[in-house]
């Protein structure tokens, strides 16, 4: 660095923020859609102004910049406001995922410090049984009517008395460099931890994916991703604000559903989960997909098998599909491929100039090409990476050993320089789009009276990704038939954490530290005395 004069080692790039993105916008089209809700729409200059009243408001409740403030909403135009009112008053914008309960919710809400947490009324009863444990949050906003009254001690109020008429400007706006929100991902030796995210993060990740798929004024991006997470925040709003364009939030995925809705929004770009592309291309055709063939011109999102790739392409008449990249939370995206490039089959595009991404052994000494390892990442601009993980600066440091950042997945580069995801090294699971924490499912589970030992863990999925296993010993005289422990897990965890498998054994497999040797357990995988979920006639809600 300094004296090579090398640009591609070290350089400042473009820099913003969502809230000087938007302004921009608003000055050059406030009357263009922005936001697309179920045909409830939004102007550019409404979501401003919408933001900024309740920015104001949510000032008299003394929220100071850098102070955390969480949300648990549905997709809503409400998730949209509080988050640019939240980053408007350079506070950190904590958005939760409206799955959570139990260990799982009180933990994040916890974890957070936020003295204000915004939630959906119907959310409520899940947050005030936690609230004496709940020290730090004075005040609970709902979003609709309460069916009954709500005895709390946390004070708790109906968000429409904050939606504010004060349409001043905030007098200072955030920079790219400081902390706009924290995005929660499974902890694998611990609880989850909030991956500490900067504005110019989040508009970069927005960046790269109009690089990998580029959108114009005139384009519809659809999604049915949750704006807790950061692919519809950056990848669906901040983009379509880059470039001008609309955005249409679904409520949720449906297979049934979705060609109506592409059809009547105008949709030009889809941005769903590979997982999801796929539901849709086995799907039978109906009127709406028959009448939208050639409309959708770019399907976003990974992963996508070949054949998913090749059924959109010839049967909706979508000619880019995929979005051949990889990256995570921490640090994404770190490989991928400009729109029209070719994409060697299975890979997942090739280094990006804003990352020196490397493949290295456990002495982290570089491999050559074909060889796998631990993918580590540093970056080659200030502000694309992730900050540190929220309230751990010991975490952060643990996987920044020799100063890159180990991302406990392994891959490897071929010798042309594509990128191949090959396995995850850490002990997570990831099902339905979601990550999960075999810690936190473990924590759950061993409340279970009958339970002495439990041990939560993937089994690789026909369909991607990982489909969710507890092995677990029962207490000695003890009885429990795996169906009983699946539906008490029904109202212990999350609807995409609830296990596909379960198994009862006398023992799990040991190392002489006492630690349970998971990988063992997921090599066996299903086993003749393993319980199956989809053997059974049990229907789960997605609630």
């Amino acid at each position: 660095m300094g004296s090579s004069g090398n640009p591609e080692t070290w350089a400042v790039g473009e820099r913003d923020t969502v809230i000087d993105a938007l302004e921009r916008a608003v000055a050059r089209h406030p009357e263009r859609t922005l936001l697309d809700f179920s045909g409830e729409l939004y102007t550019y200059d409404e979501v401003d102004s919408l933001s900024t009243k309740m920015a104001n408001a949510l000032a008299t409740l003394g929220i100071k910049p850098g102070e955390t403030v969480l949300t648990m909403l549905d997709n809503n135009i409400d998730a949209v406001i509080t988050w640019l009112a939240i980053n408007k008053l350079r506070a950190v914008s904590v958005p939760i995922n409206t799955a959570l309960k139990g260990e799982f919710l009180r933990h994040q809400i916890v974890d957070t410090g936020t003295s204000l947490v915004i939630c959906e009324a119907a959310y409520l009863k899940r947050i005030t049984p936690l609230a004496e444990q709940l020290h730090d949050v004075h005040h609970i906003l709902h979003r609709g009517a309460l069916d009954s009254v709500v005895e709390c001690p946390i004070r708790i109020t109906t968000l429409d008395r904050f939606r504010g008429q004060d349409t001043t400007p905030l007098a200072n706006k955030p920079q790219p460099s400081d902390l706009a929100c924290l995005i929660y991902t499974s902890g694998t030796t611990g609880p989850s931890k909030g991956c500490m995210i900067s504005y110019n993060f989040m508009c970069n990740l927005a960046r790269l994916q109009l690089r990998a798929g580029p959108a114009s004024a005139d384009d519809v991006t659809i999604t049915p991703l949750p704006l807790f997470h950061m692919n519809a925040l950056c990848v669906s709003i901040i983009a379509s604000i880059l470039v001008g364009a609309r955005a249409a939030i679904l409520p949720r995925f449906s297979v049934s559903g979705f060609w109506q809705e592409v059809e009547r929004s105008g949709a030009t770009i889809a941005s769903i989960l590979g997982g999801m592309g796929g539901l849709l291309a086995q799907a039978p055709d109906n009127e709406a997909m028959l009448r939208c063939v050639g409309q959708i011109h770019t399907a976003r999102g990974n992963p996508y098998t070949e054949e998913t790739k090749k059924i959109w392409r010839e049967r909706f008449g979508t000619p880019l599909v995929g979005g051949n990249g990889y990256g995570l939370t921490e640090a994404c995206v770190i490989t991928s491929l400009a729109a029209g490039e070719y994409a060697a089959p299975g890979s997942s595009g090739k280094r990006i100039a804003d990352f020196d991404v490397r493949i290295v052994d456990d002495l982290d000494q570089e491999v050559p090409p074909e060889t796998a390892g631990e993918i580590v990442v540093r970056p080659q601009r200030p502000d694309i990476m992730f900050q540190g993980y929220w309230r751990r600066p010991e975490d952060t440091q643990k996987l920044m050993r020799n100063m890159w950042f180990h991302t406990g997945d392994i891959g490897k580069f071929d010798n042309d320089g594509f990128f191949y995801f090959v396995d995850r090294k850490k002990d997570y699971l990831r099902r339905r789009g979601e990550n999960i924490s075999s810690f936190e499912m473990e924590a759950a589970f061993s409340v279970h009276p009958a339970l002495a030992e439990v041990a939560v863990h993937a089994v690789p999925s026909d369909k991607g990704e990982d489909d969710v296993k507890v092995t677990a010993v029962l207490h000695e005289g003890a009885t429990l038939q795996p169906e009983d422990l699946f539906h008490w897990a029904v109202d212990s965890v999350p609807y995409y954490a609830l296990p596909r498998y379960i198994e009862f054994r006398g023992s799990l497999p040991k190392n002489p530290q006492g630690r349970v040797l998971k990988y063992l357990l997921r090599d066996e995988g299903k086993t003749l005395a393993t319980w199956d979920l989809e053997t059974t006639s049990i229907s789960v809600a997605k609630k």
